[in-house]
């Protein structure tokens, strides 16, 4: 509706005609809200700065306002219902908060914690993500998520780290991000863009994808990196860039285009080369999407980051999987090669079996533990 996602009826005759039942003037409609074993639809969400849900069911409504105001604010959703509605089981949490799970008995009105996410974090002081915006080189205002070290949220000059998302058709959301609070325990300020090319926005804002219109998105990120420096939160010599699939692309093709600005480059899974992932695609059913997508000939060549590997002046730390399905490894291989070839300091680590998400505990505390001493040495 109006470019946005929006949640609608449509009757099953011949008419089908059609209902909005909720829609958004700023932002899409991003989900369902379901309860119960027949998953009964109750409202739907969407996000702004935080995640927003409207209900059509009142008694959900009900439920989830006291609920929230009982766990001093906190983000709460119903994960499970029994089948008389009597017990629910639900997930509560915040950005200082990584989530626990409650059973509430509503006949008894009593809420009994049954399980934290990450009880390793019990007693940590978290940092706290706030919503900024900052103005991108044409004037738009670009939305962001800004984490400060726990303890420094007035300091001036951090090292800092741009950490633009995957996708890119996707976008962050307030809350806990295991990422972002590692690198804030580091010392970091971490500023999220939320870039033209990110989806939630509406169509004008996603525009044809970060690929198709990089220029726009990759602009967009590193505009957060200087306003991260105009507002003196970034130590200039200090600020650096990482991201993770989409987000390691975004990353590498700032260079491209700025690369003076950031001091390092860390990229998780990146994509790097079009016509290698073209050239991989073409065997699937998908493949004349993907192209569309990604884009083909020189815009291709443009876009991609091994092809201006002799422009880097920032060093380059990747990471990647032998098993990802989704960015092949040879992305980074490529990158790699190209770095090396063109005398550039860059260096790729490999972890072997693992998939696009490099889902294993030790290779995830690796990753985080090498990227934030190679981002804290920037400029040295």
């Amino acid at each position: 509706m109006d470019g946005r996602d929006a949640l609608v009826t449509v009757a099953l005759d011949p008419g089908r005609a059609r209902t909005v039942i909720f829609s958004h003037p700023d932002v899409d409609v991003s989900g369902l809200i379901r309860v119960g074993r027949d998953r009964r639809v109750v409202g739907a969400s969407y996000v702004t700065d935080h995640r927003q849900a409207v209900y059509f069911d009142e008694q959900a409504q009900a439920l989830i306002s006291s609920l929230g105001k009982a766990l001093g604010g906190k983000a709460v959703n119903i994960s499970d219902m029994s089948r008389d509605g009597n017990r629910v089981l639900i997930w509560a949490g915040s950005d200082v908060d990584p989530g626990q799970y409650y059973l509430f008995d509503r006949a008894a009105r009593k809420l009994s914690p049954i399980m934290p996410d990450r009880p390793e974090l019990a007693g940590r002081v978290l940092a706290t993500m706030q919503s900024v915006q900052y103005k991108a080189g044409d004037g738009t205002m670009i939305p962001a998520y800004l984490t400060l070290p726990p303890g420094k949220e007035t300091a001036k000059g951090l090292p800092a780290i741009v950490l633009p998302h995957g996708g890119p058709e996707a976008r962050n959301e307030w809350g806990f991000d295991w990422m972002v609070q590692y690198y804030a325990a580091r010392g970091f300020a971490v500023l999220q863009p939320q870039f033209r090319g990110s989806a939630g926005f509406g169509e004008a804002w996603l525009m044809r994808n970060g690929y198709r219109s990089w220029r726009t998105a990759i602009g967009d990120v590193i505009d957060a990196g200087r306003w991260l420096v105009a507002q003196g939160i970034a130590n200039p010599d200090k600020l650096t860039i990482a991201g993770w699939s989409y987000g390691g692309y975004a990353a590498l093709q700032a260079q491209a285009v700025d690369p003076a600005l950031f001091k390092a480059v860390v990229a998780i899974a990146p994509v790097t080369d079009f016509a290698d992932r073209m050239r991989r695609s073409q065997y699937f059913s998908n493949y004349l999407l993907q192209q569309q997508r990604m884009g083909t000939g020189p815009e291709a060549a443009e876009a991609s980051p091994s092809n201006h590997a002799a422009e880097f002046r920032a060093p380059v730390l990747m990471f990647h999987g032998t098993d990802d399905n989704n960015v092949d490894i040879s992305q980074a291989k490529i990158m790699q090669a190209k770095l090396q070839g063109a005398g550039k300091r860059s260096q790729l680590v490999i972890y072997d079996g693992l998939t696009h998400s490099l889902l294993d505990s030790d290779a995830r505390a690796d990753m985080l533990q090498k990227s934030a001493d190679f981002l804290l040495a920037a400029g040295k």
